[in-house]
Formats: structure tokens, C-alpha cells, sequence
């Protein structure tokens, strides 16, 4: 995906989600009826601060420059309304209650996916070592039979 279309997902995704729950803010009885998309405005901002700031290479970037800052900008709006909005229906700190739990939860899942990675490397090495240690077993026990039957060899030779 082009980082353009890309900024345009995320920017369209924040500004659906503000006018859902602008929507329906006053008829939510519990955060967990917004919570799907209250995500959905946090990823839309992910995505558009990815593609401002991602690995991009240094050539054309002038060119978007300014409606990377704006779009930023925009949703960083839209964000700013949707707090407002939660903290009002719900009680002042909810939103950032909301926001210091999802960076927890995905540092967790990030965590989790780095342990889990290092077990799979772990239990790899481990296999390769055993399979080492086997060949090296193997050939030790060759080269015991070789010798053993050369010198067999050469006692029933004289």
C-alpha cells in the first residue's frame, strides 16, 4: 500500500470512528460498546504517524511534506474530540486509563512475541547440538570400528 493511500486509510478510519461515537455517545452505557472503535481511531493515528515517519527513503518526501503534517494534524483533532467525548460520558482520566492500557497490552504482546521467539530459537539450537553430537558419536564410533578391523586385519594378515 502506497504511504498516500495509506495515510487516507488511517485519517478515514479516525474521522469514522469520532463520528460514530459522536453518534452514539450518549446512548453507550458501558466502554466496552466503543472500545472496538476507539481501537479502530488509534490504529487509523498508528497508521498515519507509520507512514510520516516510517522507512521511507529521503527522495519525494518534500513533495508530501505538508499533507503529512496536516493529516497528522487532523487526526490528532479528531483524537483530541474523541477524549473529550469519552472523558465527559465516562469520567475525567478514562481516556487515558484507555490509552496507557493498550500501549500496555501491546508492550505485552510484543514481549510475548519476543519470548516465544527466543524459545524457538533455543529449542532450535538445542536440536543442532544433539544432532551434532550425535554425527560426532557416529564418526567416533566409525573410525573405532575402522581401526578395529584394520588391526584385525593386519593380526590375521602375519
Amino acid at each position: 500500500m502506497e504511504p498516500v493511500s495509506t495515510v487516507l486509510t488511517g485519517l478515514a478510519l479516525v474521522k469514522q470512528s469520532v463520528d460514530f461515537i459522536k453518534s452514539n455517545i450518549a446512548t453507550v452505557q458501558d466502554i466496552g460498546q466503543i472500545a472496538g472503535v476507539i481501537n479502530n481511531a488509534l490504529d487509523g493515528e498508528k497508521q498515519i504517524q507509520k507512514s510520516r515517519f516510517g522507512d521511507k527513503s529521503l527522495i519525494g518526501q518534500s513533495k508530501d511534506a505538508a499533507n503529512a503534517v496536516i493529516d497528522a494534524k487532523l487526526a490528532q483533532e479528531n483524537l483530541e474530540e474523541l477524549k473529550i467525548l469519552v472523558d465527559n460520558r465516562f469520567g475525567y482520566g478514562t481516556w487515558r486509563e484507555i490509552v496507557e492500557t493498550r500501549a500496555r497490552m501491546i508492550r505485552e504482546e510484543r514481549e510475548a512475541e519476543q519470548r516465544a521467539k527466543y524459545l524457538k530459537d533455543k529449542a532450535r539450537k538445542e536440536t543442532m547440538d544433539m544432532i551434532f553430537k550425535g554425527i560426532t558419536i557416529l564418526a567416533i564410533v566409525a573410525a573405532v570400528v575402522l581401526v578395529a578391523g584394520i588391526g584385525i586385519a593386519i593380526y590375521m594378515a602375519v
